[in-house]
């Protein structure tokens, strides 16, 4: 027990000067409100400011406890050895967390093409003449521009935003382009699997007791795109920003995803690529958080970091 609070006092303190240094993750990834969009409805963070937060932490925790400086390497970040140990001994089971939290696009799938090229491609008999240079160029303007019509980008089945992008991206209105593009992206010639042990993992870590939610930014195709994918089925529950009406980074989509489960915020951990949405989010709903790409490469990753083998 003095252990245990032992470690609780020190991780305490990280987080405290974690805070007073303006950087808002453990992992020492930053904010970072730089996003580019894709069909999905999600964006890949970018920026270096990470690395600079994770020397802060580490140079303001010296000062105060020499001790705390050196707790872990800067490669991917100030790893927390004593943190994960200290979560290991709340279950007595040799986990970290009773639940993960998967993001959608960027992370769990990927389009299969990009999206200027289907949108040239289907948009030709449509008369659509942009370059997929142009396209892309502006999509990614469309998609930045603030949403007037609502609170929420994807409402239900989503279709009056993404019918503002298409005509956007393409300078094409036609009702039948906008239904073939539409209905494209609903099957799974659109989409492939980030990682083809996705499925494998978390059964695996549905047999050690640990429960997996999706938490999407998406409108309500995702559940038909996951069983046209036959994945579905992997998932205890699914929070989807059209269904439970908030969009990530708001921190009640992660609490709803929770609450599906039937965990504590703090019990569960949030995967994601987004440093946004997903981390920034996740951290503020009181999950924990790996940045896709960064902190984890891998489910299998995942699941070895939360102590199950697969």
């Amino acid at each position: 027990m003095a252990l245990i609070s032992s470690t609780r006092a020190k991780i305490q303190r990280i987080l405290t000067i974690t805070r007073a240094t303006g950087c808002s993750s453990i992992n020492g990834h930053a904010h970072n409100n730089q996003r580019h969009p894709h069909a999905g409805g999600s964006g890949l963070g970018s920026g270096t400011r990470g690395y600079s937060c994770a020397v802060a932490v580490a140079s303001e925790a010296e000062k105060v406890d020499p001790g705390l400086g050196h707790i872990g390497n800067f490669g991917g970040g100030v790893w927390l050895k004593d943190y994960e140990d200290y979560r290991r001994s709340l279950y007595g089971s040799g986990i970290t967390h009773k639940a993960l939290l998967v993001d959608a696009v960027g992370t769990l799938v990927v389009p299969s093409q990009p999206t200027a090229q289907i949108y040239r491609q289907i948009g030709e008999k449509y008369g659509v003449e942009y370059s997929e240079d142009e396209i892309l160029r502006r999509y990614r303007r469309a998609y930045e521009q603030p949403w007037g019509r609502s609170r929420l980008r994807y409402v239900d089945d989503g279709r009056p935003f993404w019918q503002y992008i298409v005509s956007s991206s393409t300078g094409c209105s036609d009702s039948q382009y906008f239904e073939e593009l539409y209905h494209y992206f609903t099957t799974d010639k659109a989409w492939h699997l980030c990682d083809p042990d996705a499925g494998r993992v978390f059964q695996a870590l549905r047999n050690a007791g640990v429960k997996v939610a999706v938490v999407s930014n998406f409108d309500t195709r995702l559940r038909p795109l996951l069983r046209a994918l036959n994945c579905e089925h992997w998932f205890d529950a699914m929070a989807v920003s059209a269904e439970v009406s908030a969009e990530k980074p708001n921190p009640t989509i992660f609490l709803k995803a929770c609450e599906l489960l039937g965990v504590k915020p703090d019990d569960a951990v949030h995967v994601g690529d987004d440093r946004r949405n997903d981390i920034w989010g996740a951290r503020d709903a009181g999950c924990d958080a790996w940045l896709w790409g960064s902190d984890v490469h891998s489910f299998r990753e995942v699941a070895q970091r939360i102590g199950v083998k697969v």
